[in-house]
């Protein structure tokens, strides 16, 4: 019984991360100006969404904010476009450490 239910939970989950993006892509061909809490929202929701996908798949919680770390540090090094634009990684990789602590 608790497999057929895990499974049922993956696969609701991964609909729901799917759902999601439609939803992001629906809300930015309107190109509105008040759109910015639902895409805040939708955007939030994915990464909750995300965090609870790897933790039915048996990846702790901790394993994945360290794995997105590194591959943030991984992006840096490696002269990620956005990085060269915006310093985006970099800005994004402080705010996680700050975070963490």
């Amino acid at each position: 019984m608790d497999i057929i239910k895990n499974l049922r939970t993956i696969e609701w989950l991964k609909s729901e991360i799917l759902s999601n993006i439609a939803q992001i892509y629906q809300l930015l061909s309107k190109g509105e100006d008040y759109i910015k809490e639902d895409i805040e929202d939708l955007i939030a929701n994915m990464i909750l969404l995300s965090y609870l996908l790897g933790k039915r798949l048996g990846i702790g919680y901790e394993d994945i904010s360290s794995n997105l770390i590194d591959k943030i540090k991984l992006n840096i090094l490696e002269g990620h476009k956005i990085e060269k634009w915006y310093g985006d990684l970099n800005e994004l990789l402080v705010f996680l450490k700050s975070n963490r602590n």
